[in-house]
């Protein structure tokens, strides 16, 4: 990856409500605009978990405006690391993309209070992320 060109990453989960929007929102927040950011799903919600809004807050990261989205494949090709968090067979892929896979429990369903472990695990894993990245 040359220093001039930004990377791209891409979050990935089933309803793009819980899991990616964190990683997404945690990505926002940590790099700024040293990456791009994009979030999608297989079968995206209505709504952003209300949970994990409420853990995000928390940490003060506000993805209560974000809207669920289904990935489509202009998404894909946008990116350099495509995360995939639980979506299994319905995760596309395009040989030569770099995929990281973070297997993280479902927060669908789940109060605050089990999200919360879930949120720090997807800080950690997005800070090692853009470290290996190079983003400071």
């Amino acid at each position: 990856m040359s220093e001039s060109r930004i990377p791209g990453v891409l979050f990935l989960c089933t309803h793009n409500a819980g899991r990616s929007q964190m990683g997404a929102g945690f990505m926002r927040s940590i790099a700024g605009d040293k990456v791009r950011v994009l979030s999608g799903g297989s079968e995206p919600a209505a709504s952003v978990n209300p949970s994990a809004v409420e853990a995000m807050h928390e940490v003060g990261i506000d993805i209560a405006d974000y809207v669920p989205q289904k990935w489509s494949m202009e998404m894909l090709h946008e990116v350099d690391v495509v995360v995939t968090m639980g979506c299994g067979d319905t995760c596309p892929f395009i040989p030569g993309k770099r995929y990281v896979d973070w297997p993280l429990d479902d927060p669908a369903g789940q109060g605050v209070a089990a999200v919360r472990p879930i949120r720090d695990q997807i800080q950690t894993l997005v800070e090692s992320l853009l470290e290996e990245l190079g983003v400071r």
